[in-house]
This record gives structure tokens, C-alpha cells and sequence, in this order.
């Protein structure tokens, strides 16, 4: 058979890649020996080699750190040609205390042609390594005699109790007779002359007492050497007859420099008990190439070597991955909409849809103001509305068509971010009872994903409006920035929005931008409405009231209407209009209208800059007084880059306004250069450069006003409302559709359909 497809190649190579392990695995469990206890087997061999009254030689490694490259391949070779009777580790033999890794380090050790002892140091204790220490090779302290040397392991990881340690240390040490004495603890005692490579205060023993009784206890008993790892180094000094050796560079990593180096020591002891060492250097230098391929190896030998819980991980890995493949090769996709649908049914009768949100009136903001235009253009059709949101202090008392859920923990300034608790039940039963036809979410978390879940066990669809940008609310997120910016942001969206039926987006620049993250759900591009009529029905004499109670005169005004946040880029307004004082001799005033948690800092800046008595922060207004604030003023200045629609713009139109922005994802689509107002880039240059021209040129202003108004009239709520409604026909269509596609028996033309 040829495979013209390098999909179906792979796809067969993952299947013989998933029985190749699963045969390998059975083969280490049938044949590979287990091993418990080494530590009573090598001092066994230790015994027979060296006598008593005999000479002792043996040679002490530190940070083997499992490596095959150096320590299997380079340094074991070296010890066997050594001539001396045992090694022993100073700690850190394995980089870390998982099973894989032990018996990774007991393969390795094999290799050996002497007997070995190891210290039970920080690596071998890391991921719950103590218990496998304690069965494969024995205590976590302990002591040999072996000829007339007293070899002496003690524990520094903290699991066992220091003072236990140091009571029996002193115990042994007053009643033993060898002629030498020789102590290995995994962390260092002292600090080196030198300064290692990237030690931490944790990489020393600790505690300080643990440190100062075991400094005392070797002082008092004529400790001839202490040997420790743990750093990456060579280090030797003495405090009295002691000399102390901190030794690392048996395989993990090494600078390769005077103080970083393949090593290891060898210590000779006399009859007598005089006590000789040699520093053993390694000629060995690995190419970083070299050293990337060989953590790779170990990657994959330790896999060979692991708990049943990384091996079912590795299978389940290979085994998605033949699925995935499976369906991109051999399951025929139709990538074009489904244009087979009949939504008539669902036009024809009055729909309930259940709406989740986590704010909502009276929190003011463009998501609670468009579901709550949403929600009465629905009533207005006859539909069956219920809002799932959070409680406020200031909510109204009645409210038949709202669900508030008390909340687990507010944030803000004003307390305006509230966590609802989506936990009580009382959320689902009262959803229940409602009997949803489509359940329509305004989040990709919290509440939005209770309404994802709840949609799914009522088998009902989800439609997802997407409002906002998230990746420019990184500033509230307890997570590093670029992070959040991203990566975070984006796999969100893109989550949240392929498990929805369909996705309502506000702009085509914004549904470009769900399709570039990978969001393969239906999409909708349905600006939120604005109650177009409001704005032409206000009266001249309440406008004329609210002027004068301003303070405004003959100057010019400048409205924007924004929360007081960040990702709002209030700031590049207040700067622009100070230089805007600078070069323009037209008196103006400008209204920012709106709340939030920059406002004492947005005060104070303006207090800095002296633009008292041109910028005004008005604070929030309620949404029905919103048409007359409007229009108090010339011209609507806004700089968001946040924003996936811009709703206040159109606002502003309808009440006749010019608009000069910065060029967004939810600026480009609404305001049309030189016709209903200017976008610019973020340069303040070319920003201020626009509002100056429409703030002097009367003219010009007049003309972008009237072309602003048409433009508007073609948002009406009423006209959204009956929008929406059609994208819920045709989603419920569509879900039908699916739901009986997969309730019929499989059938050969199932698989292209």
C-alpha cells in the first residue's frame, strides 16, 4: 500500500510508536530485577574487599544527577581504573526522587566493578524520594567501620530530626575506636571561599543550630574530614583539624572553569588512621549539543524506567494523538456554514433564553447597558427573558427577569468587580424551572462558564457575545503580564468559544480576530443597538439647565464617555488636551463622564498639569440621562484600544457628535475617516492634531455632525433585538440538526457528511 498522505504515516507510525511501548513496559516488568536493601549488600562486599587493620582507598563523587554522558560513560570507566576499594556519593546522585529516576541511578551503578554507598542528600529526597532512599538502598543515616576508618552519613534534608542525628552522632562517636574518622552530610556546613554558581541560602545546611551542634560535635571528636555536594564546585578548607570539601562535578552541571570542574577525590586511609585525599580531575569537556542530546536520552530512559503513572500518561499522549490524526485524515469535513437550515419555527414562536453575565445594571458599563437594551428589544418581541447576574447594594427590589447571585468577593475601588457564587443551587433550579430554549453567555469564565455547563445539561445551545478584550485587562490579573497578554488571553477566548454554538461579535475586525486564534464556532458579526430615538427626543431647555449648572459658556465641549481604568488610556487624553491648551487659542471644556479606580489618580494628574477648569471628571451618570449629557457637547474624544465595538461612539453620533479616536479592533469598523469623525494611530501628535482641526474648523465640524447622525440611525435597538433573535433561530436550527445527525445509526455516508 502506498501513503501518498505524510498524515497517514504518522498516524501509523503513532500506533506502532504506542505498541512498541506498551511491549516494552510488559518486558521491564516480566524481566528487569527489583532491588530493595543495596546498602546491606555493598557493605557486605565492602567487608570482604577490606579487612581490618588493612589500608583503605575510595573515592567520593558529588552531583552524579543521573547523568549517562559524564558520570556512566566518562567517570564510572575512571573509577574501575582507579584501583581503589569502594566510592561514595556526597549526595545528589539522582536529579530528583521519582521512581524513574532511582532505578534510572541503580542502572547506572551497575556499571560499576566496586562496591558503592550513597548519602541521602536534597535530590534524592525531592518528589516524595525518601520512602524510595529507605527501600531501595536503606536509613537516611548510618554508619560503617570498615579496615580502621569510621565512615559516618548523616541526614540534611530535615526528615529526620536534627538533634535525634546529633544526640546519636555523639553516642557513636564516644564509643567508637577507629583510627579515622570520616563524615558525609549531602548539604554543605560551610560556605566556600569562592562564590559558587548560583547558590542559594538553601543550598547550606540548615538550620543554624542544626549547623553550629554538628560544628561543635566535630570539633569535640577529631572528625578528620567532612564531605558534602549539593554545590556545583570544588571547595576545601579546614576549621582546626578538620577539613572541610564540598565536591560537585560527577555529572551535573559544571562550568568547566578553576573552580567548576569534572571530578571526584580520592581518600586514602593508613592502618594507623592518617587520612590522605586527591583531588581527581577530569579532562572532560561536553559540547552544549552534546549535553542538550544527552538530558534528552535521560528524558526517554528514565521514561523506560517509570512508575505506571507517567507510563499511562505517555500512552494516553501517543493514543490522543492517533485519534486526533484519525479524524483529520479518515473523517470527511465540511468546512463551508450549513446553509440547509430552516429557522422558521423558532421565528415563528416566542423564544426563552436565559442570559449570563458577571455584572449587569446598576454597575455601569457597555456590557450591563447593551444585554439590558438586549433584554427589553427581546421583552418587546414577546420573548421570555431571565438575566443571571450579580447583586448589587443599589439593585432595584423588583425585578421578575433577574436571577442576582451574592457574591463571594468584591474588588475595586468600588467595589464594582464582583465574584459571584456560582456554587448555590438555587442558580440551576431556578434556570431549570425557566426552561431555557438557548442559553446565551457574556463571559468566558465564572458566570459564562455556569451558563456552558448548565446549557449542556439541560441539552440546550450556548451563544457566546464576545465584548470584550481581554489580553488589555492584564493589569487585574495576578499573573505576569506578557503572559497574560499573550497567551493566556487568547487560549481563553479560543476555549471558551469553540465549546459555544455560536460566537456574537460586534465588528468584522473582531471576528478576524476569533478566526486568527483558531475559534471554529459559527460567528455572527451583530453590533450592540443603541436607543437611537432617546437621543433625538431630548429636550433643548433640560440641555440649556444642565449648561448652565455646568458652568458652560461659549467654549467649545468635549465629552468622552469611559470607565476611570487603565486599559481605558485616559491618560493620553488628559496629556493631548494639555498640549491642546498650549497650541489652539478656542477656549473648551472638557466632560469625561464616568467612574472608577484611577479616579483620585486621574484627579491628581490633572491637578498637576493645572487643567482644572478645562477637564472636568463628571463621575458615572445614569444610563437614562446619558442622551442629555450627550449632548451638551461639540465633538466625542475617545483613545480605548480595549474596546470590540465602541458603543459610546455610537451613542455620541446619534446625538450629532464628530468622533476623534485611536485606531482599534473596535474603532475601525464604526468610525469612518473624515466622514462621521478621525482614528488614528496612538500618537498623540496625530491625535490632537484631529481634535484641534475639528475644534477650530466650525464648518467642517457641522458637516461630520449631520453625516455622524445618519450614520447612527441605522443602530436602533429594536433593529438589534430582531437581529439576535434570527442568530438564535439559526443556531437552534443548527443544533437540532446536529442532535439528530447523531441520533441516527452510522452509516457509510455518515463519515463524509
Amino acid at each position: 500500500m502506498t501513503l501518498r498522505n505524510p498524515l497517514k504515516l504518522l498516524f501509523y507510525l503513532s500506533l506502532t510508536v504506542v505498541v512498541l511501548l506498551v511491549g516494552y513496559k510488559a518486558y521491564l516488568n516480566l524481566f528487569l530485577e527489583d532491588f530493595s536493601s543495596v546498602h546491606s549488600q555493598q557493605v557486605e562486599a565492602i567487608y570482604q574487599r577490606v579487612k581490618p587493620g588493612e589500608p583503605v582507598s575510595f573515592a567520593v563523587v558529588g552531583n552524579i544527577n543521573n547523568s549517562i554522558g559524564v558520570f556512566e560513560d566518562r567517570i564510572v570507566p575512571a573509577l574501575n581504573r582507579s584501583g581503589v576499594d569502594f566510592m561514595v556519593s556526597a549526595g545528589n546522585a539522582v536529579s530528583g526522587g521519582g521512581e524513574d529516576k532511582y532505578r534510572a541511578l541503580y542502572g547506572t551503578l551497575s556499571h560499576l566493578e566496586i562496591p558503592y554507598l550513597l548519602t541521602f542528600g536534597p535530590h534524592e529526597y525531592e518528589d516524595f524520594g525518601s520512602f524510595r532512599f529507605y527501600d531501595h538502598f536503606g536509613p537516611h543515616f548510618y554508619s560503617v567501620r570498615t579496615g580502621n576508618v569510621r565512615l559516618i552519613f548523616l541526614d540534611s534534608t530535615g526528615k529526620t530530626p536534627w538533634r535525634w542525628q546529633i544526640r546519636w552522632l555523639d553516642d557513636l562517636l564516644n564509643q567508637d575506636t577507629s583510627n579515622a574518622r570520616i563524615l558525609f552530610i549531602g548539604h554543605p556546613p560551610l560556605r566556600p571561599h569562592q562564590d559558587p554558581l548560583f547558590d542559594q541560602e538553601d543550598d547550606y545546611l540548615q538550620p543554624a543550630a542544626f549547623r553550629d551542634a554538628l560544628l561543635d560535635t566535630i570539633a569535640a571528636h577529631d572528625i578528620d574530614l567532612v564531605f558534602s555536594a549539593n554545590l556545583a564546585t570544588y571547595s576545601e578548607q579546614a576549621r582546626g583539624s578538620t577539613r572541610f570539601i564540598t565536591t560537585g562535578g560527577a555529572g551535573g552541571l559544571v562550568l568547566n572553569n578553576d573552580t567548576s570542574f569534572y571530578h571526584y577525590v580520592r581518600v586514602d586511609v593508613s592502618p594507623d588512621g592518617e587520612v590522605k585525599h586527591t583531588l581527581e580531575r577530569l579532562p572532560i569537556g561536553q559540547h552544549p549539543v552534546l549535553k542538550t542530546l544527552e538530558s534528552l536520552w535521560f528524558f526517554i530512559y528514565s521514561l523506560f524506567y517509570t512508575g505506571y503513572l507517567n507510563f499511562l500518561l505517555l500512552v494516553a499522549a501517543f493514543t490522543a494523538l492517533t485519534i486526533k490524526l484519525y479524524q483529520v485524515i479518515f473523517i470527511g469535513r465540511d468546512y463551508y456554514p450549513d446553509y440547509d437550515l430552516d429557522p422558521t419555527p423558532w421565528l415563528e414562536r416566542p423564544l426563552r433564553v436565559a442570559l449570563f453575565t458577571n455584572n449587569y445594571l446598576p454597575f455601569i458599563g457597555g456590557v450591563p447597558i447593551s444585554i439590558e437594551r438586549l433584554r427589553r428589544g427581546l421583552s418587546g418581541l414577546g420573548d421570555s427573558t431571565l438575566v443571571v447576574a450579580p447583586s448589587y447594594r443599589d439593585q432595584p427590589r423588583q425585578e421578575d427577569q433577574v436571577l442576582r447571585v451574592p457574591s463571594l468577593l468584591a474588588m475595586g475601588q468600588n467595589r464594582e468587580f464582583r465574584l459571584a457564587n456560582i456554587f448555590l443551587a438555587r442558580i440551576r433550579h431556578r434556570v431549570r424551572a425557566f426552561r431555557p430554549d438557548l442559553i446565551h453567555v457574556h463571559h468566558p469564565f465564572w458566570l459564562g462558564s455556569l451558563g456552558v455547563f448548565l446549557a449542556r445539561r439541560l441539552k440546550v445551545p450556548v451563544v457566546y457575545t464576545y465584548h470584550t478584550r481581554l489580553e488589555h485587562y492584564a493589569h487585574f490579573v495576578p499573573l505576569p503580564g506578557l503572559l497574560f497578554r499573550n497567551l493566556i488571553s487568547h487560549a481563553l477566548i479560543k476555549r471558551f468559544a469553540n465549546r459555544c454554538d455560536a460566537v456574537i461579535v460586534p465588528t468584522y475586525s473582531t471576528e478576524e480576530y476569533l478566526r486568527m486564534i483558531g475559534v471554529k464556532t459559527p460567528t455572527f458579526v451583530q453590533p450592540t443597538g443603541i436607543e437611537y430615538q432617546r437621543f433625538q427626543s431630548v429636550d433643548p431647555a433640560e440641555v440649556d439647565r444642565l449648561r448652565r449648572k455646568l458652568g458652560l459658556g461659549g467654549e467649545r465641549v468635549l465629552v468622552s464617555v469611559s470607565r476611570l481604568s487603565n486599559e481605558k488610556n485616559i491618560d493620553f487624553m488628559i496629556e493631548a488636551l494639555h498640549r491642546l491648551r498650549q497650541v489652539s487659542d478656542r477656549p473648551f471644556r472638557f466632560l469625561m463622564i464616568g467612574d472608577g479606580h484611577q479616579r483620585e489618580r486621574l484627579q491628581a494628574r490633572i491637578d498637576q498639569l493645572g487643567l482644572q477648569r478645562q477637564v472636568t471628571l463628571v463621575g458615572a451618570v445614569p444610563p437614562e440621562d446619558m442622551a442629555l449629557w450627550y449632548h451638551l457637547g461639540d465633538l466625542f474624544l475617545f483613545a480605548s484600544k480595549s474596546e470590540t465595538q465602541g458603543m459610546v461612539i455610537l451613542e455620541a453620533m446619534a446625538a450629532g457628535l464628530p468622533v476623534v479616536a485611536v485606531r482599534s479592533s473596535g474603532i475601525d469598523d464604526v468610525v469612518r475617516h473624515g466622514f462621521n469623525g478621525f482614528k488614528t494611530p496612538e500618537k498623540q501628535d496625530l491625535w490632537l492634531r484631529e481634535v484641534q482641526r475639528l475644534l477650530e474648523d466650525d464648518a467642517l465640524r457641522q458637516r461630520l455632525s449631520r453625516q455622524a447622525l445618519a450614520f447612527a440611525a441605522d443602530y436602533s435597538v429594536e433593529q438589534f433585538a430582531r437581529d439576535v433573535r434570527d442568530i438564535y433561530a439559526n443556531t437552534l436550527a443548527l443544533w437540532q440538526k446536529k442532535r439528530q445527525r447523531e441520533a441516527r445509526p452510522f452509516s457509510p455516508e455518515h463519515r463524509s457528511g
